[in-house]
C-alpha cells in the first residue's frame, strides 16, 4: 500500500542519513550520584541559575528477569545545576519501596503497567498463595519514572498511580512516600500538573467505581508549606469532578489544559477496562493488555469554568484520537483554543515494548506519526444547526452546531512530526506563539529538537548529528517581555556512548547553540523534566 512505501522510503533514507545509529533502550545505565563538574564549552548566560531535574526509566533487568515495556523500567533521576557559569551533574535511582524490593529479591517482584511480576519459582506453595491474593486487589507500584511535579514547597518523582515519592531536589535522595488514596479519592493520577501565578497545583485523577460511579477529579494543591509541616496534599480540595461516560472502562489520560477561567479535559477513546485489570494477574496477562482504543468511539472535550466549578452547558467532540501531550489552551474573542499532540491510534505505547524497540530501524516498521493540532471551543452556541461557531480569522479549526446542544469539532493541523511539546510557562493559559518539540518524523526517536511559530507555521530546527534528544525545556530571562526571550534546555545522548553526552544550550530566539556542558556519562532517555531556578 502507499503508506508502507512511504515509510519503507523514509527509513531508507533515514539509515542513509544516520547509518546504524540506535539507542538501546534496553541497557541498564549507572547512576553517579556525587556532584561531577562538568566541562563547559561555550557561555552561559550570567542570568540562568537553578537546576534542572530530568526523570526516565534507567533500569530494566535484574537478575534473570527483564522488564517487557520501558516505561516500566526503574527511575533514574539526573540534575543539571547551573551557577555562575559553571555546571555540575549527578543522577541516582529513585530508591523506593518498588526498587529497594526488587533489589533485595534481585528479579523482578513488583509489577509494572506492562510486566507482570510473578513469584520466584523455587518459592513455596504458600508465598505463592499470598502473591496471588495480593495482586487480586493489586498495590501498585511506586517506581515513579515519569515526570517531577511540585505541590507546595516540595518535589515529587512521580508516574501515573495513586504513589508519588517526595525527593530532595539538590542530591536528588528518595524522601516519603505519598498516597494520594489518603487524601482524595483518585485510583489513577495524571503525571502532568499545571500551576498558576500563586504558587497553586491543580492535578486530575480517576475514581473508579466509587459508590456505582466513575468520574474524573480535578483538585488543587495550595501553594507554600503547611504551618504544622504536614504534607501539602493534606490540604488539596476538591475542584470538580467530570462523571465518566463509562462506568468500569474510565479514559486514559496523561495532561489536561488550563486558561484563565476554563479546564480542557480530553475523554478519549482510550480506554482502561478495570474488569480485565481484575483479572490480569491470574490470566498471567500485563495491565497494560487491558488498556484498549476504540477507533468506533468519539472523542469528548470537557470544557470547565473554573469560577462555577462546573461543565459549560455545550458538548464537544471529535473523531477518535489518542493525546498525551498538550500544548497550550488560551481564551480569544469568545473561544478557547486548544493545541494538542495527537495520534489516530495507540501504536506509540505498544512501539515501546522492548522487543519491538529493538526492531524499530526496520524498513518494515509501521510509526504513526504523531500532528499537533488546533481545536477551537466557541463559548457560545449561539447559531443554525449545521454553522460553524467559529469565528477566529487566523485559523482552519472548526466546531459545527448539531442537534441536542452537540458541537463537532474539526481540528486545524498546524504541523506534523513533533512531541514532547514545552513552551515559556509564563504564557500557559494564554495566547502564545512559540512551542519548542522534539523532531519525530520518522521515529520516536528524536534527533533534532524544533522551535515552532503557530502563527506563521515556521520551524527552525537543531539537529545533534550523532545524537539524540530529549524533550526541551525553556526558561524565561528574569524580567523578559519578548515570549521567547531566554534559552532551551536538552539533554543530548551520544550515539556513541564513549565519548559521553552534554547538557545542551540555545537561545530562546535565534535557537543556536550558546553553550554545551559536555561530561563523560552514558546518559539515559529521560522522559519529562522541571527546572528550580535559583531563589538566591
Amino acid at each position: 500500500c502507499v503508506r508502507t512505501l512511504t515509510v519503507t522510503l523514509l527509513w531508507r533514507n533515514f539509515r542513509e542519513r544516520f547509518g546504524t545509529m540506535q539507542y538501546d533502550y534496553s541497557k541498564n545505565k549507572d547512576e553517579h550520584p556525587e556532584p561531577i563538574k562538568v566541562e563547559v564549552k561555550g557561555l552561559i548566560p550570567e542570568w540562568l541559575q537553578g537546576t534542572l531535574i530530568r526523570n526516565g526509566p534507567g533500569l530494566f533487568s535484574l537478575g534473570e528477569t527483564r522488564y517487557n515495556h520501558w516505561f516500566d523500567g526503574m527511575a533514574l533521576l539526573h540534575s543539571f545545576t547551573i551557577k555562575k557559569g559553571e555546571v555540575t551533574y549527578r543522577s541516582k535511582y529513585l530508591q523506593g519501596d518498588t526498587y529497594n524490593s526488587n533489589m533485595q529479591a534481585n528479579r523482578i517482584v513488583v509489577s509494572e503497567m506492562g510486566t507482570m511480576a510473578y513469584p520466584d519459582p523455587c518459592k513455596n506453595i504458600f508465598s505463592k498463595v499470598i502473591t496471588f491474593l495480593s495482586h487480586t486487589i493489586p498495590d501498585f507500584t511506586d517506581n515513579c519514572a515519569n515526570n517531577i511535579i511540585k505541590y507546595g514547597n516540595d518535589y515529587h518523582a512521580t508516574s501515573e498511580t495513586n504513589y508519588i515519592r517526595k525527593i530532595d531536589p539538590m542530591t536528588l535522595e528518595t524522601q516519603d512516600k505519598v498516597d494520594y488514596l489518603k487524601y482524595l479519592p483518585v485510583n489513577i493520577v495524571a503525571s502532568h500538573t499545571h500551576y498558576d501565578k500563586e504558587g497553586n497545583s491543580y492535578s486530575m485523577g480517576t475514581c473508579i467505581a466509587e459508590k456505582g460511579k466513575t468520574k474524573y477529579t480535578l483538585f488543587k494543591v495550595p501553594g507554600g508549606s503547611g504551618s504544622d509541616g504536614s504534607p501539602p496534599l493534606k490540604s488539596a480540595e476538591v475542584v470538580c469532578t467530570v462523571p465518566c461516560r463509562s462506568l468500569l472502562t474510565p479514559s486514559y489520560y496523561h495532561s489536561f489544559g488550563m486558561t484563565d477561567n476554563y479546564f480542557v479535559f480530553i475523554e478519549q477513546p482510550l480506554k482502561l477496562d478495570v474488569l480485565k485489570m481484575a483479572t490480569a494477574y491470574l490470566r498471567r496477562v500485563s495491565w497494560a493488555s487491558c488498556m484498549k482504543f476504540h477507533p468506533e468511539d468519539s472523542t469528548l472535550i470537557h470544557l470547565i469554568d473554573r469560577k462555577t466549578k462546573k461543565e459549560v452547558g455545550i458538548k464537544f467532540y471529535t473523531g477518535a484520537m489518542a493525546v498525551y501531550h498538550q500544548v497550550n489552551a488560551f481564551e480569544d474573542d469568545g473561544h478557547v483554543v486548544f493545541d494538542v499532540i495527537c495520534y489516530d491510534d495507540n501504536s506509540l505505547y505498544e512501539m515501546f515494548y522492548l522487543d519491538k524497540l529493538k526492531e524499530q530501524m526496520g524498513a518494515n516498521t509501521m510509526y504513526c506519526k504523531p500532528k499537533c493540532k488546533r481545536f477551537v471551543l466557541p463559548l457560545s452556541d449561539m447559531g443554525e444547526t449545521g454553522e460553524d461557531l467559529v469565528k477566529l480569522k487566523y485559523t482552519t479549526a472548526s466546531a459545527v452546531k448539531e442537534k441536542e446542544g452537540k458541537v463537532l469539532c474539526q481540528g486545524e493541523v498546524l504541523c506534523d512530526g513533533v512531541e514532547l511539546p514545552r513552551i515559556n510557562y509564563n504564557f500557559n493559559g494564554k495566547k502564545y506563539r512559540f512551542s519548542y518539540m522534539c523532531c519525530v518524523d520518522i521515529s520516536p526517536v528524536a534527533t533534532k529538537i524544533v522551535k515552532f511559530d503557530a502563527e506563521t507555521k515556521q520551524k527552525i530546527e537543531w539537529s545533534g548529528g550523532d545524537g539524540f534528544a530529549s524533550e526541551p525545556v525553556f526558561i524565561p530571562r528574569p524580567d523578559a517581555v519578548d515570549e521567547d526571550d531566554g534559552v532551551v534546555l536538552t539533554c543530548i545522548i551520544n550515539a556513541k556512548p564513549a565519548q559521553g553526552g552534554f547538557l545542551l544550550v540555545l537561545d530562546g530566539r535565534s535557537f543556536k547553540e550558546v553553550a554545551r556542558a559536555c561530561i563523560d556519562v552514558d546518559f539515559h532517555m529521560d522522559m519529562h523534566g522541571y527546572f528550580i531556578p535559583d531563589s538566591s
